[in-house]
């Protein structure tokens, strides 16, 4: 998880997991982590203006989902 906007990736991670109940798993805690790995990636992403109409993400989808593959 690379931030470059001035957020402590250590103090993001320590925060997530603290948030987390008691009995939480190994599992629970990388899941945690790889969605919020995603979402600082989706911000990040917006801040710089890259973003997608809904249009443009179901022709990405159709074509990385629905095309044949033929050997």
């Amino acid at each position: 998880m690379n931030m470059s906007n001035g957020i402590n990736i250590k103090e993001e991670v320590i925060k997530v997991i603290k948030d987390l109940p008691k009995d939480t798993t190994l599992e629970d805690i990388q899941y945690h982590l790889f969605v919020k790995q995603k979402l600082l990636r989706a911000e990040s992403q917006i801040s710089k203006g890259i973003t997608y109409t809904h249009d443009e993400v179901m022709e990405r989808v159709k074509k990385k989902w629905f095309t044949l593959r033929v050997k």
